[in-house]
């Protein structure tokens, strides 16, 4: 079975600010994370490093053919790691550049610095956009509204450059309303919606029914187990929301992806998919649709190795 991650990260170091708190990288796999110290990363990544060739050793263990890296703004803008990330390992990696819109910034200058660097995607944390500050002083906010003559502009850019992009959405159906009809308004822009709707909110059908908008619209599942956290594995309540979004859907339009580094500091990386696997509630051409297939083709993933299993030394 080929397997795609659509949604992990990647960072050599966080160092930034967010709602005027600090995240930063600390050792031992910690991070001041909105001001808290808060385990970030497996305590084994002890420098905090997030790197290509970690992520590649958790793939080739997991047998994972490729994944998509989107960023956010937690991490602070990592474009110019992840141009080198794109270089070095064409096959396995799709990297997402990512623009700033806080603080009055042209956010239609950075999405075309970000397709000038080669990037073949754009990653826009969209819940971000509900609350943005005006200046580094941060006493001052707006809303940025997803169809506003400014970013549609920018998505009608993505959408003639043929880039896809990545979009979180909050928990909020004006918004969702907004991206509908950014959809429609750019109907040949590829859009993968990202944490599976957020599928513990209330917007879960809301969001996954934009697949319904567009051709070119999917759905990625990154952030799932976090999101069923409470649960823990074998996360039944995720496998019953993979088959209520496919009911909606289509399971066509559904994409696997771990949220990978951070979801690991509770479960391994297999134990990120390998729920969906071992589960009985799913059909063997349902998983191979969800954990690879889609996103070879929505993203064009091509010649991805072959990554035979490894036996556990402990087995």
């Amino acid at each position: 079975m080929t397997i795609i991650d659509a949604h992990s990260h990647l960072w050599l170091r966080q160092d930034t600010k967010v709602d005027g708190k600090t995240i930063k990288t600390l050792t031992n796999g910690r991070s001041i994370f909105l001001d808290e110290e808060v385990q970030m990363i497996p305590p084994f990544m002890i420098d905090g490093v997030n790197s290509a060739e970690v992520f590649l050793s958790n793939m080739n263990y997991a047998q994972v053919g490729g994944a998509v890296v989107v960023q956010e703004i937690i991490d602070g803008n990592q474009n110019e790691y992840l141009k080198e990330v794109q270089a070095k390992y064409a096959d396995r990696f799709f990297t997402m550049g990512m623009t700033e819109f806080r603080y009055g910034a042209d956010f239609m200058a950075g999405a075309q610095a970000v397709a000038d660097a080669g990037f073949r995607g754009l990653a826009i944390p969209g819940h971000r956009l509900l609350s943005v500050p005006t200046s580094e002083s941060e006493k001052e906010f707006v809303t940025l509204h997803l169809n506003s003559p400014e970013l549609m502009e920018m998505f009608k850019m993505l959408e003639q450059k043929g880039m896809i992009l990545s979009m979180c959405l909050g928990d909020d159906e004006a918004q969702i309303r907004e991206m509908a009809e950014v959809i429609q308004e750019c109907p040949d822009l590829k859009v993968a919606i990202g944490h599976f709707g957020m599928v513990t909110t209330p917007s879960f059908e809301s969001q996954v029914k934009l697949a319904l908008e567009g051709k070119n619209v999917m759905i990625e599942s990154g952030g799932i187990t976090w999101l069923y956290n409470s649960e823990f594995y074998p996360y039944p309540s995720a496998i019953k929301s993979i088959k209520q979004a496919a009911d909606w859907v289509g399971m066509e339009r559904l994409m696997w992806g771990s949220d990978y580094p951070r979801t690991i500091t509770a479960i391994t990386y297999k134990m990120s998919y390998d729920f969906i696997t071992k589960s009985k509630e799913l059909s063997e051409a349902d998983k191979a649709k969800f954990l690879g297939e889609n996103a070879v083709q929505f993203y064009g993933f091509k010649n991805l190795p072959e990554l035979p299993y490894i036996k556990n030394m402990s087995e």
